[in-house]
């Protein structure tokens, strides 16, 4: 098997989440990756949403952003954003939303709003987009991160997408239907809410990683499942599908000469 980085398992453990039955409204960067790889492997019919209303996309290439004309030339079809939103997102039609995060907390929630007071920040991050509402309609969603103390912290510093809330049945007191969050994936582990608490719980460490590593890099306490599994390798399929994808990104946006 040939090597792999921390980043290539991270993706390639998100790719195998997923499945052909899936409906999955896609974030750009790592989940991106992810659900393009699930789809030239093992989720060929898996169908792909992203933000600016492009249906069943099938890009070459990983879009820059949610505007990209890659994602509209190879959609099935593309609609208006409203009607994105409000017929398919909150009408209940997206299996699976995959979002990212600059600051999470254990019960999953996002913030991608400010590091530091709201009036007063140390980082004006981009904002939210249409995360809040992915967080809330989507059946499920999974969360991709690299670990870092400063990013998986105690407290974040501003809620712009709600996970559990407080843990528990938050979200259920609030009338949220939904899930949430039922998998969070790292460069180090693969996590999952736990049935009652809904705090994130490490289910299986990845090929060459610690209990320790995993702690130093999370700003919370961390708890393990009793059984604790190892993330499989990543194959050479999966590792030549992502590999591949990536290089052709890279020259389409002029990141190889």
């Amino acid at each position: 098997m040939a090597d792999f980085t921390a980043t290539e398992m991270m993706t390639i453990a998100a790719a195998r989440a997923l499945t052909s039955k899936d409906v999955c409204f896609v974030g750009i960067g790592a989940p991106s990756a992810a659900c393009n790889v699930a789809r030239l492997t093992h989720a060929p019919d898996i169908t792909l949403i992203y933000e600016s209303g492009t249906i069943g996309t099938a890009p070459e290439v990983l879009p820059l952003s949610i505007g990209d004309g890659e994602l509209c030339e190879t959609a099935l079809t593309t609609v208006s954003v409203p009607e994105m939103f409000r017929y398919w997102l909150m009408g209940g039609r997206i299996s699976i939303g995959f979002l990212g995060a600059a600051q999470l907390d254990k019960y999953g929630n996002i913030n991608t709003t400010v590091i530091g007071d709201y009036r007063h920040p140390k980082v004006r991050l981009p904002g939210g987009g249409g995360a809040p509402e992915i967080a809330t309609s989507c059946g499920e969603i999974y969360i991709t991160l690299k670990q870092a103390k400063r990013s998986m912290v105690d407290k974040i510093d501003f809620f712009t997408s709600f996970g559990h809330g407080e843990g528990g049945d938050h979200r259920q007191r609030l009338g949220i239907t939904t899930k949430g969050p039922t998998l969070l994936i790292t460069d180090l582990a693969l996590w999952k809410p736990d049935p009652v608490s809904k705090e994130f719980t490490v289910v299986s460490l990845h090929p060459g990683v610690t209990r320790d590593m995993v702690q130093d890099s999370c700003g919370w306490r961390v708890s393990y499942a009793e059984r604790l599994e190892q993330t499989p390798a990543p194959t050479a399929l999966e590792l030549e599908t992502l590999r591949d994808l990536q290089a052709r990104t890279a020259a389409a946006h002029g990141g190889a000469r």
